[in-house]
């Protein structure tokens, strides 16, 4: 699932083509990717039709477009393999579009959703007076918020009586942060994924933001993580963040700080890759 740069690399491509265009209007190819629309298909497409959409926010992993002459916002959820593409009106249609979206303009280009796997949708939701739309409400900042709070981060982390990766995971504590910047930024501060948050000083947690704030800016900066073709920007270019890894998918190849064989444990439903030299596990107390 795309995590905080993927998002925010989307949303930047569509503030430059999308932000300040009226719909002209919009189909629903499959009623799964309005699912979270209640009213159902006719009633978004019926809905959007005429509104001018406003500048692309995001919070975390959720990404919005806020209806300027309105109090509601599309939220798209891009799932496992969404897509939000800006493509040319002539273009062939893709194999799994789910929306199109037309505007009244003579620009040419077309907002289109494009969803392999149907896990993901847009749909229309009332903002609550900060803006957000208001089935997110309860989402947390996320690290690169200039309104982020450190040391609410840090409090929250002591009070959590969880571990680390968990609480990195955990979107009403902080949101953006997925398994594989979470496994990156504990790699570059030599944590286990394991260890009690608890056990955090105010240092050790500032530091450990330090690093996943830079390892969400590197990966911004070359576009994001492509592992296959799910994952594009809105004109269909992969990232390039993978080429960068230190610890995510890097099982049985060496430490890039101390040449130790990478591991990986079965975590969560997911997977969890770790320096067992630079990242020992805690002690677990008898």
């Amino acid at each position: 699932m795309p995590e905080l740069p993927e998002v925010e690399v989307v949303r930047r491509g569509l503030e430059r083509w999308v932000a300040h265009r009226t719909v002209a209007d919009a189909e629903v190819l499959h009623p799964r990717a309005v699912r979270r629309h209640i009213a159902g298909a006719d009633d978004f497409a019926h809905r959007l039709k005429g509104h001018r959409i406003g500048v692309p926010s995001r919070r975390g992993k959720y990404l919005w477009l806020p209806l300027e002459d309105t109090t509601q916002s599309i939220l798209a959820h891009l799932g496992m393999s969404g897509q939000l593409l800006v493509q040319p009106r002539e273009a062939p249609t893709e194999k799994h579009l789910r929306i199109r979206v037309r505007f009244a303009d003579e620009l040419g280009t077309e907002l289109r959703f494009v969803d392999q796997r149907t896990f993901g949708g847009l749909s229309l939701h009332d903002n609550t007076p900060d803006g957000l739309p208001d089935v997110i409400a309860h989402i947390a900042r996320d690290p690169l918020d200039p309104l982020f709070d450190d040391e609410a981060f840090h409090q929250a982390l002591r009070r959590k009586r969880t571990t680390i990766k968990r609480a990195l995971l955990d979107q009403s504590l902080i949101s953006g942060v997925g398994n594989i910047y979470a496994d990156e930024a504990l790699w570059r501060a030599r944590l286990h994924y394991d260890r009690p948050t608890a056990t955090f000083t105010r240092p050790r947690s500032l530091e450990l933001l330090g690093h996943v704030r830079d390892v969400m800016n590197a990966a911004l900066a070359v576009g994001g993580t492509s592992f296959d073709s799910l994952y594009v920007n809105v004109n269909g270019e992969s990232g390039y963040f993978d080429r960068s890894l230190d610890a995510y998918g890097r099982e049985g190849l060496p430490c890039k700080r101390c040449g130790t064989p990478m591991r990986r444990r079965a975590w969560m439903n997911r997977s969890s890759y770790f320096c067992p030299k630079c990242q020992r596990a805690p002690r677990v107390s008898s």
